[in-house]
């Protein structure tokens, strides 16, 4: 009753905020309220998620070392679900694996054969996968010593060949627990003393395994053993200035001592262990130490000395509280916690508007992409309907000329018939059949061979010569360097200024005319130059009358309208140039000048 009493009081006394204020010779910081701030640091300072993760890790680690392992497993949950976000595979079974053992020792099989199950099937490493396996069934069958123990075996094999200490030391404490199990203390010590060679490097983890073995020694009766492990263990604290420690390993101490029916040790270490506890501000085991040694009092019949021990207690409670570093280490880590909480959430928030943000870039990004191929397609689309038109221009421009020269044609066969002329209006007819099939043939051509465009303007000019043959002669003169099946020039371009050069200059010569076409390279262009010794332009404007003058200007129209569109399909550079010639002869040069091109254009 009196020591609830005490609880009571003392809740009371921690919860005020006097207590809690640091004292002014506090001690440094436990290792884990270094590691608490460390993630609290992290968060509040923006670090990455795997930083994040890594401090929580580190931080369970040491809250494992210590025996707190929900707060272990809260830790190790919430870097697990970092590592599942990044998707770090091999982090995430080493991370499931430290969660299984601390849920494992929470009893928690059922978690923990899951979280083993993960981190066998997330692991790489075979061996790895093969130390997760005999964990999950070690733990599926716990109530079976025997069953566990080849799965034990099996992996202290393993963690020898991948020279895992920590998997080493593991393994063979599980196997002493077997041992004890199955009431074999003596295999179970010798495998306490492998573990124990694992961790040389570490004070507490050996201290913790020494403590085991002692323990065993006990529960073997053989409290002689277990006596003086607890005193090796004792001095060794003492000498490393570790007073927790100390206080545990004279509290484990008096236990045996009891235990062996020496029952003036056993109070004198629990003695011992209170007042250390006073001295070093530890209010926790002063009360725990003063519990045991009430116990004891009460069981050698000394109330006197127990409700001594009350009174000694409580006149010095409210010093011990106030200067209580670890009471203050629990508030600070419990201060640290609820930061972290909001730190986390803010982090959460803050992830999750940016998560928007993202989203609604992306949608923007993909509208705008959307839109822009929208309008290449569209552009696409008017430039295809565009050329499509400017085809239809040019084959309609083309064509265009074909009714004139029919009509001019027509004429000519009407002019014989007239002479009673039969013989050459079938002369006529014949070649003017020939030439329109040949034109026909490539009208819907935008560029044919030189060669064949040659070939039809002979045959016009031929046609022409019939009817006005005591009008002009003609010549047609092409460079012998030319390959004219391989070069392409304009379909039907030059026809309207040979008819041009005949219709309105040559046959209005008083004299005999010369009508020359000349084919010729000059500067990587093909220039052909038609060239006529007729009236001129001055003189046959004159005399055309005004439906006539309309024609030619529409026939000028034409042909420039049509070199035009060529230009703006093609790319090209075809020009055109009509000058009148000056001096005592007349007549009209006409130049037209097309890029060297050949069929693949």
């Amino acid at each position: 009753m009196h020591i609830r009493y005490i609880l009571i009081l003392l809740l009371i006394l921690i919860s005020s905020p006097g207590w809690a204020q640091q004292p002014k010779s506090a001690s440094k910081k436990s290792r884990e309220n270094m590691r608490i701030q460390e993630v609290s640091k992290a968060i509040e300072e923006g670090k990455s998620d795997m930083e994040v993760a890594e401090s929580y890790e580190k931080l369970a680690k040491e809250l494992s070392g210590k025996g707190e392992y929900a707060k272990a497993e809260d830790y190790l949950t919430r870097a697990k679900r970092i590592y599942q976000i990044r998707r770090e595979k091999e982090k995430l079974a080493a991370v499931e694996r430290e969660l299984a053992i601390v849920q494992e020792a929470q009893d928690k099989r059922h978690d923990a054969f899951l979280n083993f199950s993960s981190a066998q099937t997330n692991t790489s490493n075979k061996k790895m996968q093969q130390i997760n396996t005999n964990d999950m069934y070690r733990v599926q069958n716990y109530n079976n010593p025997a069953v566990q123990s080849g799965y034990i075996q099996q992996n202290i094999q393993l963690a020898e060949e991948l020279d895992s200490k920590e998997d080493q030391a593991l393994a063979y404490r599980q196997m002493a627990q077997v041992n004890k199990d199955m009431d074999n203390a003596p295999e179970a010590i010798k495998n306490l003393e492998k573990a124990l060679v694992t961790v040389q490097n570490q004070p507490e983890a050996s201290m913790q395994i020494r403590q085991d073995i002692a323990s065993t020694y006990a529960a073997n009766n053989q409290i002689g053993k277990a006596i003086e492990i607890n005193k090796n263990l004792v001095a060794e604290a003492k000498e490393t200035n570790n007073p927790k420690a100390e206080i545990k390993q004279l509290q484990a101490l008096s236990e045996n001592y009891i235990e062996a029916n020496k029952l003036t040790e056993g109070v004198s270490a629990l003695q011992q262990a209170y007042s250390l506890a006073i001295d070093n501000g530890q209010t926790i085991e002063a009360k725990n130490s003063l519990e045991l040694l009430v116990e004891q009092y009460q069981r050698m019949r000394q109330p006197q000395k127990a409700l001594d021990a009350y009174s000694d207690f409580m006149k010095k409670l409210e010093g011990l509280v106030k200067n209580d570093s670890t009471l203050i280490d629990e508030k600070f880590f419990q201060v640290q916690e609820e930061k972290i909480l909001r730190l986390e959430k803010e982090r959460a928030l803050k992830d999750e508007l940016i998560s928007r943000t993202n989203k609604f870039n992306y949608v923007l990004l993909t509208a705008i992409v959307l839109i822009l191929t929208s309008l290449v397609f569209i552009a696409k689309a008017l430039y295809s309907i565009k050329k499509k038109n400017k085809r239809i221009a040019l084959q309609s421009l083309r064509r265009e000329m074909n009714p004139h020269f029919i009509f001019n044609s027509l004429n000519s066969v009407n002019q014989f018939i007239a002479q009673n002329n039969e013989l050459e209006a079938n002369k006529y007819l014949s070649s003017y059949s020939k030439l329109m099939r040949n034109i026909m043939e490539t009208s819907n051509k935008d560029f044919i061979p030189l060669a064949t465009e040659m070939e039809q303007m002979k045959e016009y000019l031929d046609l022409e010569y019939m009817r006005f043959h005591d009008k002009f002669a003609y010549k047609i003169e092409i460079d012998n360097l030319l390959d004219a099946d391989s070069l392409f020039i304009p379909n039907m371009l030059i026809q309207p200024q040979l008819e041009n050069a005949i219709w309105h200059g040559l046959r209005y010569k008083d004299s005999m005319g010369l009508l020359t076409l000349t084919v010729k390279t000059d500067n990587n262009h093909l220039t052909v130059i038609i060239e006529d010794n007729g009236i001129g332009l001055a003189k046959s404007l004159e005399l055309k009358t005004k439906h006539q003058k309309e024609h030619r200007s529409r026939g000028l129209n034409n042909t420039q309208e049509r070199i035009n569109l060529l230009n703006s399909l093609y790319h090209t550079d075809i020009s055109i140039s009509i000058t009148e010639k000056e001096g005592e002869e007349s007549g009209v040069i006409v130049i037209l000048q097309f890029p060297l091109m050949n069929k693949n254009l």
